[in-house]
């Protein structure tokens, strides 16, 4: 029976009456037989297996909690010794170099406990400086845990280490940190002088999982950010995917200002911009395909990972290299105090993460891989030619975190990836994506700390096809990019932050080899020129509290960019179109000699005014500029796509981008409202002449154009973040515009048409709802318009040659495209001890059958052209995922 059927029993045959919280027992079941025995001994039965206690009063009431005990009774000496709860304990004195005793277990520490800080010093102006780190049960860095003294609004988050630095005055202090998934932790503190106390926080099991957007409560009204969302891979496991498997990426498609540029596909655009505008980041290595098997999946393992921050406006100064957003995704540190692991078994997909200890506790390491064995199901297809095919994927992740002393930490992450897939029994498909970085912090004092970081990432894809003797060939293609970058903080008070630093950048791409395989191929040996560039920066950004209401953040970013030799350039006729027929001579560039340089400033600043103590105001200005450019003849991600750098005629992109917010919060923050406008201006961005070609082109300027655009909308979004059922609810209005209107070139007379990745209306609604502890269901629903395409109309003679007559470019749209998807979670009983946890997840994708374009295409057939639809998920997708942790 249920254990509140076993209550009533009880309370019915005893005088005995049972109290405890339904959340907390809703998932135990009793089983048992017991004649004439006591009830505490039946009790002992019943609990003992679980992590609820119990004891009984005088009057037989009979308490039930998890953790401490309820005490019925005083202690026999209570009035006759007091403890002096107020009275500072014995405890080592914290320094800035040591903590303080104890203090690396102070999230598990006794109460009344007082800490004592920078004994022995005496600060002239009556103010100390506390730092720290604050760590989850296992270790694990707590990001953006609010810590503050006797008010939060002087109060400061947690850096990406988990580390804060909180000016406090002289004398007794009571500490308080807060973290959203946490139970509230108060220490009490003797400040006498500067020093450090390190905060362990307890999970809090809550009755519900929340999809957080934000680190905790009302920081959407105290950040000075905009257009950042916030997200925890714990809670976003819940969300139905396509083929059961997590997909941080998909899960950043149901934000408001993001759109997916394809079914099926993790390519995504962000306020109106290219997929080749966002800065996918892993631990600050840079990611240049993040997706598998087409964009099917995510290259991310879920369960490596900590959070995702997706930034659309109002960008850091410390990121550039990129226009339209920012993707920084973390991984977790691993577990510091014991061996676990955790992974998932689906039809298509297998993961496993493990995870453990290094040193006693001072650091931990962290490896997890996936793989596929998805075969099995293209054999199943009706069509001969694709059940002849073959795909999968695998990838492999490690992190390694270690604390040499207080002062410096290291961490160290690696990735690796490959997918290989053949189209019936023609074209073999490959790419890989390889990152890495190395990260050094280092505590230069109470107040100021750095972080000195190398990385490196490599993207390369191969095809070879050898169906036919004749044509059989290889292409290869290569793109490495090494990187340094030291980022300074400065923590001037708790209303005064400043960030500096530097970073450069060196590009080295092999844009093509095409060779011939057997010896009866008649393809021409083909190597493009390498490429090659350095790109380099300095920022400083200042964020200071003007008034109580009023913050504001101004910061600047100056960066360089250099495109070297040896290259071979043409040059062409002036005033003419660039093309083959216009080609005056060329010239020249040895090694390392500049033949392009650009440089300039990108200007970020921010404002926050709170009207009320629930609603705020905020604007921001941003200016971003882009060096790198993705060539792509389809709308969706290839794993073909080409990227080139720019040079004397591809010119760097750059956008300014203007955006005004206004949010309030309701039912004490449960529930977030918020709307944000802006305006982008785009210059200089790629777009294609009619019939270009750009595989394998030498000369890649001839055929591609330097366009102009703007974008603007409005995204208006309700979020609850608390209770039983929680989600958010969200619409965007955009438009993407671009216009190509040279002296040379034109598109469409020169008039603006609706870019690529112009949808004006998204609607998206998330809901999740927990029927129990154990029992929960979610729901996605997405509507969008149809994205632009280019029609042919007719066709007509010229010269004897048919010939096909289109439209403008971009006149009209695809049909529109909307998706229902359901997912049921059932997680096993929640008993300590046990060799795993396990939990299933059933999933049904497009729950409705829709048939959402993947791609539109034309074919001549006997005279007529005709045109198709092609659907990748045409029906109901169900899928069924195991997922355990040990």
């Amino acid at each position: 029976m249920s254990f509140a059927e076993f209550a009533r029993r009880v309370a019915a045959t005893t005088s005995y009456r049972l109290y405890f919280v339904p959340a907390e027992t809703d998932s135990l079941r009793v089983t048992l037989a017991a004649t004439g025995q006591p009830v505490p001994e039946v009790l002992r039965q019943v609990l003992g297996p679980t992590r609820l206690h119990f004891s009984i009063d005088a009057d037989n009431r009979v308490y039930i909690t998890a953790g401490e005990t309820v005490q019925t009774q005083l202690p026999t000496n209570f009035f006759e010794a007091p403890a002096p709860a107020l009275a500072p304990m014995a405890t080592a004195p914290a320094s800035p170099g040591r903590p303080a005793s104890g203090a690396a277990l102070a999230g598990r520490t006794a109460p009344g406990r007082v800490y004592d800080i920078g004994l022995g010093q005496a600060p002239a102006n009556g103010k100390a400086t506390l730092t720290g780190r604050v760590r989850d049960g296992q270790g694990e860095s707590v990001v953006g845990a609010l810590v503050y003294g006797e008010l939060p609004d002087n109060g400061v988050s947690t850096d990406q280490f988990g580390a804060y630095t909180l000016t406090l005055p002289v004398g007794r202090q009571r500490l308080n940190v807060r973290s959203l998934g946490f139970k509230n932790a108060t220490r009490q503190v003797q400040v006498y002088g500067s020093g450090r106390l390190d905060v362990e926080l307890e999970v809090d099991v809550t009755s519900l999982k929340e999809v957080v957007v934000e680190a905790e409560k009302a920081k959407n009204l105290t950040s000075l950010r905009m257009g950042v969302a916030k997200l925890d891979i714990k809670d976003i496991k819940q969300i139905p995917t396509v083929f059961g498997e997590t997909d941080i990426l998909r899960v950043v498609l149901l934000l408001p200002g993001v759109k997916s540029i394809g079914e099926g596909n993790t390519g995504f655009s962000v306020r109106g911009g290219g997929a080749d505008q966002n800065l996918v980041l892993y631990n600050g290595a840079v990611v240049y395909n993040p997706a598998h098997l087409f964009g099917f999946f995510s290259a991310f393992n879920a369960d490596m990972l900590k959070s995702a921050e997706l930034y659309k406006s109002a960008v850091p100064a410390r990121y550039g290299g990129r226009l339209s957003s920012v993707l920084d995704v973390v991984t977790r540190d691993g577990n510091r105090k014991q061996f676990s692991g955790a992974g998932g078994i689906g039809l298509l997909t297998s993961r496993l993460t493990l995870e453990g200890p290094l040193a006693h506790g001072k650091g931990s390491w962290l490896v997890g891989g996936r793989t596929s064995y998805s075969n099995w199901l293209l054999r199943q297809l009706p069509n001969r030619n694709l059940n002849n095919s073959a795909a999968g994927f695998s990838d492999l992740s490690g992190h390694l975190a270690y604390d040499l002393n207080d002062r410096n930490s290291l961490y160290a992450t690696g990735y690796f990836s490959q997918d290989r897939f053949r189209l019936a029994t023609d074209t073999v498909y490959n790419y890989r994506n390889l990152a890495g970085s190395v990260k050094w912090k280092h505590t230069l004092s109470n107040k100021l700390y750095g972080v000195l970081t190398g990385t490196y990432s490599r993207y390369q894809y191969g095809l070879r096809s050898d169906r036919t003797a004749t044509t059989a060939s290889e292409l290869g293609y290569n793109l490495n990019q090494g990187g340094l970058q030291a980022d300074f903080t400065y923590f001037a008070s708790a209303k005064h932050t400043v960030e500096a630093g530097a970073s450069t950048i060196l590009y080295r791409i092999n844009p093509g080899q095409l060779t011939q395989v057997g010896d009866q191929s008649l393809v021409v040996n083909t190597t493009l020129a390498r490429e090659q560039a350095l790109e380099s920066a300095v920022y400083v950004s200042d964020r200071f509290d003007v008034a109580p209401r009023l913050a504001l953040e101004a910061g600047l970013r100056y960066s360089l960019f250099s495109a070297l030799g040896p290259r071979d350039v043409l040059t062409y006729q002036p005033g003419l179109s660039r093309s083959e027929q216009t080609v005056t001579g060329s010239t020249r560039y040895g090694s390392g000699q500049a033949l392009a340089t650009y440089q300039g400033p990108e200007w970020r600043f921010s404002a926050n005014y709170k009207l009320t103590e629930n609603t705020a105001l905020k604007a921001s200005y941003n200016r971003t500029r882009q060096y790198i450019h993705q060539l792509t003849n389809t709308t969706v991600v290839s794993p073909t796509d080409n990227w080139k750098l720019s040079d004397g005629y591809i010119l760097p992109q750059v956008a300014d981008q203007l955006a005004l917010g206004y949010y309030r919060n309701l039912r004490a923050n449960s529930i977030e409202v918020s709307v944000e406008a802006y305006y982008k201006k785009l210059y200089n961005f790629l777009d294609y002449k009619d019939g270009a070609t750009l595989l394998l082109n030498p000369h890649l300027e001839t055929d591609v154009v330097n366009a102009r655009g703007r974008a603007y909308g409005a995204e208006f979004l309700v979020r609850k973040t608390t209770g039983k059922l929680n989600g958010w609810l969200s619409y965007t209005y955009a438009r993407s515009l671009v216009q190509v209107n040279t002296a040379t070139d034109q598109v469409n007379s020169g008039n603006w048409y609706p870019s690529n990745y112009d949808k004006p209306h998204d609607v998206t609604l998330v809901g999740n709802y927990r029927f129990n502890r154990r029992v929960s269901a979610s729901v996605n629903f997405n509507y969008s318009t149809g994205r632009p395409i280019t029609l042919p109309l007719s066709q007509y003679y010229l010269n004897g040659v048919l010939r096909v007559f289109y439209s403008e470019r971009n006149q009209y749209r695809v049909p529109d495209y909307y998706r229902v998807d359901l997912a049921f979670n059932l997680e096993g009983n929640h008993k300590i001890k046990k060799l795993a946890h396990g939990s299933w997840t059933l999933a049904i994708y497009n729950l409705l059958g829709r048939r959402n374009p993947y791609s539109i295409y034309f074919q001549a057939q006997q005279g007529q052209l005709n045109g198709y639809q092609l659907s990748i998920f045409g029906q109901p997708i169900p899928t069924v995922t195991y997922n355990f942790r040990f």
